[in-house]
């Protein structure tokens, strides 16, 4: 599968992965899984990947987004050469560690 990354984005969760990953399982749509790792296939071009590994204090968790289309051009195109997609990405991302925070009752903190 040819892929590009088209953005990336991580925060921080104080808590440690054991407590993390079950929430992010829970929370994310996917299809595929492995160890600390999931993915979401949608649509004809996009891919989202997250993962997450220990840190200091806590766990850090990384999003990635992927071309999986191999026509840049098309999927930039077709995503209005996604202007103000890195900014919707990070704030929603930042959302949704913020929500896992609450969830556990632990800071985070976008890195």
């Amino acid at each position: 599968m040819s892929r590009r990354l088209i953005v990336e984005v991580a925060g921080v969760i104080e808590a440690p992965v054991e407590r993390v990953w079950p929430e992010i399982v829970r929370a994310i749509p996917r299809t595929e899984l492995g160890e600390h790792v999931l993915a979401y296939q949608g649509g004809w071009w996009y891919r989202g990947e997250w993962s997450v590994t220990p840190d200091h204090g806590g766990t850090r968790l990384v999003h990635r987004v992927y071309n999986v289309a191999g026509h840049h051009w098309a999927v930039a195109l077709a995503n209005r050469l996604f202007i103000g997609f890195r900014e919707r990405t990070r704030r929603s991302f930042a959302e949704g560690l913020t929500h896992i925070g609450t969830r556990l009752g632990c800071a985070t903190r976008l890195a």
